[in-house]
């Protein structure tokens, strides 16, 4: 089967977002900078894990405050989406919200995982996945208007690290309890 053009134009921001992804976390876990590790003890990496959810938090406040604004601003679009039809850009920014919470939800439960179930030194996994997740959201709100391919990028740099921490964090649980 032949892929269309945005087809292929969304696997190559895929493929773009995976390698920046397995790049980014197995660079944190090896090389395990001193400035992305909490102080000893799990008390301290679930805070840290946290705190680096800030960014997390961050995106999604910011795609809420977006469209509220806009809505404030726009008369066909003031009383919200149940009661209009919407305009085309409340439409888009409704949309960037939608998938920033149901990115975020994963996200932030995926980074808890990691910070419970991996060694205490790969928790610079966490900040990583973070700040991939704040660049991937600005990459797919900036890219939503110019079509999948335009957005996959972004999308895929907000997913892939929330698949991988789930991933390898599952496979960290199951190999401790065959032990």
């Amino acid at each position: 089967m032949a892929l269309s053009e945005a087809q292929r134009g969304v696997l190559r921001g895929m493929l773009a977002a995976v390698a920046v992804t397995v790049a980014a976390i197995g660079a944190a876990v090896l090389l395990q900078p001193a400035f992305l590790m909490p102080l000893p003890g799990f008390e301290q990496r679930l805070a840290a894990t946290l705190h680096w959810d800030g960014l997390v938090l961050a995106c999604l406040v910011l795609a809420i405050g977006l469209l509220a604004r806009h809505r404030f601003f726009t008369p066909a679009d003031i009383d919200g989406s149940g009661l209009t039809a919407g305009t085309d850009r409340a439409k888009v920014l409704q949309a960037v919200l939608q998938n920033t919470l149901e990115q975020a939800v994963i996200a932030v439960l995926a980074h808890l995982l990691w910070t419970a179930a991996t060694p205490a030194g790969w928790f610079a996994a966490v900040p990583a996945a973070a700040m991939l997740f704040l660049v991937g959201r600005i990459c797919f709100a900036l890219g939503y208007r110019g079509g999948a391919p335009a957005r996959a990028f972004g999308f895929a740099l907000t997913f892939y690290p929330t698949v991988l921490l789930t991933v390898v964090s599952v496979l960290v649980l199951a190999l401790n309890a065959v032990r």
